[in-house]
């Protein structure tokens, strides 16, 4: 058992925003894998299903970004799982736009929604758990940074982001067996150039 969480804000006033990328990534896994129907349950929505032969738990908080934590720790602890059982996929500054790296651990870099994940991650064994950074780009100067990522793709983006999205759902099942390296080249391999 694994869960699988994406970041992002609740409501449809937020759907579109960069900041939602993760809940964008979550909703394309559960679309390509087929997983049961999205329920209320810790704090969000879940759904169980499986990638490949591994069993997953999807997971969107509800809680909005700064809080992500709360509802992550409250599904962990359910299903008694540790950090090496989760993944956080995450819109992230510092990465070109729409490219993908993942690594295990680390500083959350400025993200409330990491923040608030490694500060309940006791809980659950620590910050050692998995993320899939998902790149939007800086918008130049950190004074543009909160407007441009709760702002919306824009419209020339998504191509971009719809393609990221298709690979990132296409190669999940390297994720869920966790070769790491496999599922950032297979995902390179198949989004386009920028």
């Amino acid at each position: 058992m694994q869960i699988f969480a994406g970041l992002g804000n609740p409501g449809a006033a937020h759907a579109g925003q960069r900041h939602n990328f993760g809940f964008m990534a979550v909703d394309a896994l559960h679309s390509r894998w087929r997983f049961d129907p999205w329920r209320t349950r810790f704090l969000g929505l879940a759904a169980e299903g499986h990638i490949g032969a591994e069993r997953i738990v999807l997971l969107k908080p509800a809680t909005f970004m700064n809080d992500s934590g709360r509802s992550v720790a409250e599904a962990m602890r359910f299903y008694k799982l540790d950090a090496a059982a989760l993944t956080v996929f995450y819109d992230e500054l510092d990465l070109a736009p729409f490219k993908v790296k993942v690594k295990r651990g680390g500083g959350a870099a400025g993200h409330n929604g990491i923040r608030s994940i490694d500060a309940h991650s006791a809980g659950f064994g620590g910050i050692d758990y998995r993320r899939v950074r998902l790149g939007i780009g800086h918008p130049g100067h950190k004074d543009r940074v909160l407007g441009y990522a709760l702002g919306n793709f824009a419209k020339a983006e998504s191509p971009d982001r719809d393609a990221l999205l298709d690979a990132v759902a296409a190669e999940a099942e390297w994720l869920a067996t966790g070769d790491d390296v496999r599922f950032m080249n297979d995902v390179a391999l198949r989004s386009p150039p920028l």
